[in-house]
Order: structure tokens, then sequence, then C-alpha cells
């Protein structure tokens, strides 16, 4: 697969695809000057209380109205799907596999929610429409060509999610415009409470999210990856992005000790056909990471860890990370 391919995978699975690239024992940029990722001020419990309205604008600075409380939502991106399961709520249609999660609705449940046809890159703007949602949330580098199609029809709301705050402020946001002013807090009072407990027994180990399909692999770094925004809080996770073509070989990755490996197999679609640990396991150099020589290699559910980046999502990344780094 090539590097724009790649990318084109993460967008479809985490959407923020500045991730650093690593590609087998390719050459490495950046190299020592790169300095471990900030973990931040200390993580806030309290949570400000949330006020039902019609009109609300995000921390991007856009605004969105709607005449009534959405209640028919379609999602075209797993983070709506993320906040409605937090706040009582089921799409009318969604293209994301994130509902099957036990943590969500589960595959039964899931299975009865319409697919929105042409996939994550090419939702059928027709087909979003028959639902007659009332409310559509898309992310804003994919799917904000979709705007001129849904307008005057729906209300389109273009999400881009970098950080776990971003996170939490478009849930409140859907929470005022959805009224569910109490679920919205009670969602992020748990997940503020969730992140303060882990970073209060950070672990000492150094560790490391890797996502990818075949021959080309990508580090997941903050402020380009919700979820690794969250492990400098939780350990010692020593890489920052060098943009959209740096990468990391594996040589940089083997000599920085890694303790606890937390894999992401994408694919597009379907079933992967071959875990991305065991394509990784082919290079020599991979046996010889002190987190594959201990067994810590973790294949992790990437409609989770890679799509969801809402509070429900990055609560499971958190129980399922921490219980690793112990």
């Amino acid at each position: 697969m090539s590097h724009r391919a790649l990318r084109a995978v993460r967008r479809w699975a985490a959407a923020a695809v500045m991730g650093v690239l690593l590609s087998g024992c390719g050459a490495a940029t950046g190299g020592s000057e790169d300095k471990p990722a900030d973990a931040g001020p200390k993580t806030e419990v309290t949570v400000e209380p949330i006020t039902a309205a019609r009109k609300i604008t995000d921390a991007k600075g856009v605004t969105v109205a709607t005449e009534e409380p959405p209640a028919r939502v379609v999602c075209l991106v797993a983070l709506c799907d993320d906040m409605l399961t937090e706040l009582g709520m089921k799409p009318v249609a969604t293209n994301s596999g994130l509902l099957a999660h036990p943590r969500f609705l589960g595959k039964d449940a899931a299975a009865r929610i319409p697919v929105v046809p042409g996939g994550f890159l090419s939702p059928e703007a027709e087909a979003i429409l028959s639902h007659k949602p009332d409310l559509v949330i898309g992310l804003e580098d994919t799917h904000g060509k979709l705007a001129p199609a849904l307008k005057g029809a729906t209300v389109f709301w273009p999400v881009q999610p970098a950080t776990w705050q971003d996170s939490v402020g478009y849930l409140r946001d859907l929470a005022a415009l959805t009224g569910r002013t109490a679920q919205g807090e009670k969602a992020e009072r748990a997940f503020r409470h969730k992140l303060a407990d882990a970073e209060s027994g950070r672990s000492a180990e150094t560790s490391l999210i890797v996502f990818g399909s075949d021959e080309n692999f990508g580090v997941a770094t903050p402020g380009n990856d919700v979820a690794a925004g969250l492990f400098p809080k939780i350990s010692d996770y020593p890489w920052r992005s060098r943009g959209v073509e740096g990468s990391y070989s594996m040589e940089e990755i083997l000599a920085r000790d890694v303790d606890v490996l937390f894999v992401e197999t994408l694919s597009f679609g379907g079933p992967a056909e071959e875990k991305l640990s065991d394509k990784l396991a082919e290079n020599p150099l991979w046996s010889q990471i002190p987190a594959v020589k201990n067994g810590k290699v973790y294949e992790v559910d990437s409609e989770v860890w890679a799509k969801g980046r809402g509070t429900r999502s990055l609560g499971v990344v958190l129980d399922e990370a921490t219980a690793r780094l112990k």
C-alpha cells in the first residue's frame, strides 16, 4: 500500500492522518532531537453545567443551529456514534462499525441500524437524505464536500477532533443541541474521573501505538491521534509527529526500549486478512523489541482505538491500556 493510501485508511479509521509512517527499516527523519510528548496539566474533574441551546458554535468556530432538538441523526464519523451513545440516543443511519462493540450497542442491536452506502470516504448524499435526518455529523476534511448536496434539506455539522478536549467539547455541544444536558454532564464527568485516575497511577513503562495494514505502518502521535494524546498522561510515550511524510524506523523503535505495544490492524471495510503484528514479525528487528520479547504486544480494536475518539471510546482505551501498563 502506498503512503497516500495509508493516509486515506487512517483518515477512514482515525481521521487524523498526519501520523508518522513506519516502513520496515526505512530511513528516519527527526532523529534524536525529538522530545517526549508533553503530558499537559493535571486533568480537571470539575464539569461545568451544560445549557440547552438551539445554536452552538464549536471550538473550531463552526456554528450549528437546529429549529428543534435533533432526534434523527445520521453519523458519517464514529465520533458521532460515540456521542449519541453517551447521550442515550441511536443514529438513524451510520457508516461506522463502532456500535457493534459490547460497550456500545452490541452486535445484534447495531445490526438493526441502517448503513449509509458508499463507505466512509464517499457516502451517498441521496441515501443520507432518505433517512430524513435533522442533523448529519461528518468529518470536516472528508465529508465537507457533501455540504452543498445537503444544504437546505438538513443541517450538516463538520467535526475535526485532534485532542480529547476537542471530543469533550463536541459532546457538550451535541448535548446542548439535543437538550440531553444531564446525560452529557454525566458522560463528561465519568471520562474526566477515569482519565484523572489513570493519570495518578501513571506507569513508568514506555508504550507505543502502531497502526497499519500491510507493508507501511504508522506511529500514532499526540495531536494527530486522539487516543495517542492520552498516553503521555498514563505512560512514557516518546513519540511526536514528524509531519505527513516523516517516519520512525524500526531501528529507532528498537532503540527506545518499548515495554508495551498496542497494535491497530486497519482494513478497507472487510475483516483484515492478517494481523499487523504478524506482518511486523517478518522484520527481524521486531523480535528484539522488549515488548515483543516479553509478550506485551496487544492487538486492539481499531473501531474503538482509531475511529471512536469520543468519551466512551477513550474510556475503553484507558481501561485496556492501564490494565496492560501495570
